[in-house]
């Protein structure tokens, strides 16, 4: 099996030959196997010393220099495919379904050719050109939405290159879909960039159980209640009870093209390798308030983010549900919100995964995480706690806001307290 990687960045209207990155043990280890990154000297000659989309990770400058690890580096696990992407590629090379780390290395290789942001493999990229043209077929909104979850099955059995399109990180079933200037939609890596009108990731209900699907339902008034408390929340969701069509803000559709901005999860920000990560917020908010351009403003949205999740009972608050956006430009910053749904309703009982390192059981103490924000950032108190103290009265009417988005009243009585408790605290900042 092939040991090397070769990695491309969308940069400047065109892929180019970034880095390669190289297994310094067996493949079978998955992302625990060490590994050598060298860019290429071409990238070096271009872009020497930058950290935006130009570069592979905000923590791995464009450089001559080789970098080894004791692991993949880290970005490079948030292209590994998941998911329904996962399976179905897992099918294709002929192992079962349920193939763990030790497949990681061959699903790289031939599935991280599209994936969300501005990287990809090389290889994987060459597989899927192979299927452009013969999963060139579109479909109607409509189409979509009455399959639901069978959408992904139809174009398979079809023969479509679905893998390509599909692996995308995450629980529920996603795949990524471009709309034509047609209005059609069609899987994304088959839709030239000249007829892109718009880049969607459409995420489907799974199986039977009534909580997950009506976890899917809110996602989208879920949003729309983030918007209502002033999070950086990005387009308008829409679909059916068990279909939902969200808009991608790794693209931008431009008159000179379409621009693929650097996607980077927290997990890689805060150099971790692996699933399932869970740093302190104070240590994620140290790693960012060291690259983002807007320092202050960074910061604040990602404490009224944490507050919103305990408001709404979003507790899968994993280090890949939230990410970093890196431009051409040179901007670095949060991303807009991503997966805030209520995933207190999930019938495994997920809790609280990152939390505060003082006074944080669950509840926190929101005075205490002011300290401990300043503590590791930096940044101005009074803008801090004037930035909180906006989010009072929107927390105060946010139970009359969610009745007329559609959000179930039992869900909304279960969070009185906790949006009580939190505006008693905002108040006494």
């Amino acid at each position: 099996m092939l040991g090397v990687v070769n990695l491309e960045v969308y940069f400047g209207g065109a892929w180019r030959v970034a880095a390669s990155v190289r297994l310094l043990d067996k493949a079978i280890l998955g992302w625990e196997s060490p590994t050598d990154l060298a860019y290429a000297l071409a990238h070096v000659i271009d872009y020497d010393g930058r950290i935006d989309a130009a570069a592979l990770s905000v923590n791995l400058p464009v450089s001559l220099e080789s970098m080894r690890g004791p692991t993949w580096p880290p970005f490079l696990v948030d292209l590994l495919p998941q998911g329904f992407g996962r399976q179905e590629l897992l099918r294709q090379l002929d192992l079962p379904e349920t193939t763990g780390a030790s497949a990681d290395w061959r699903l790289l290789l031939a599935g991280a050719g599209n994936p969300i942001g501005n990287l990809r493999v090389r290889e994987a990229a060459d597989r899927l050109a192979e299927h452009t043209v013969h999963d060139h077929q579109g479909f109607t909104e409509d189409e979509i939405v009455e399959r639901g979850e069978a959408f992904n099955e139809h174009l398979a059995r079809h023969g479509l290159f679905v893998a390509g399109s599909s692996g995308v990180q995450g629980e529920w079933p996603k795949i990524l879909l471009a709309q034509g200037r047609d209005g059609l939609y069609y899987l994304d890596h088959a839709l030239p960039d000249a007829e892109v009108a718009s880049h969607w990731l459409v995420k489907f209900a799974r199986g039977p159980n009534a909580a997950l699907a009506t976890i899917l339902r809110l996602e989208a008034p879920y949003m729309e209640l983030a918007r209502h408390l002033g999070l950086n929340v990005h387009g308008a969701m829409r679909g059916g009870p068990r279909t939902l069509f969200i808009p991608r803000f790794d693209r931008s559709v431009t008159a000179d093209g379409v621009l693929r901005h650097a996607q980077e999860s927290l997990a890689s920000l805060c150099g971790l390798a692996g699933f399932g990560l869970a740093p302190s917020h104070n240590a994620a908010l140290r790693s960012l308030a060291q690259v983002c351009t807007h320092r202050e403003r960074d910061v604040i949205e990602y404490v009224r983010r944490d507050i919103a999740n305990i408001a709404l009972g979003n507790k899968d608050n994993h280090a890949r549900n939230t990410a970093i956006q890196r431009r051409a430009d040179g901007y670095i910053g949060l991303t807009p919100l991503f997966d805030f749904v209520p995933t207190m309703l999930h019938p495994d009982g997920i809790a609280r995964r990152m939390r505060w390192e003082k006074d944080d059981e669950g509840y926190p103490r929101w005075a205490s995480v002011v300290r401990q924000v300043i503590e590791a950032t930096g940044i101005d108190e009074v803008a801090l706690v004037r930035a909180l103290g906006s989010m009072i009265e929107p927390l105060r009417s946010l139970r009359q806001r969610a009745l007329d988005v559609g959000v179930d009243e039992t869900i909304m009585d279960m969070q009185r307290a906790s949006i009580d408790g939190i505006v008693a605290q905002l108040e006494a900042l």
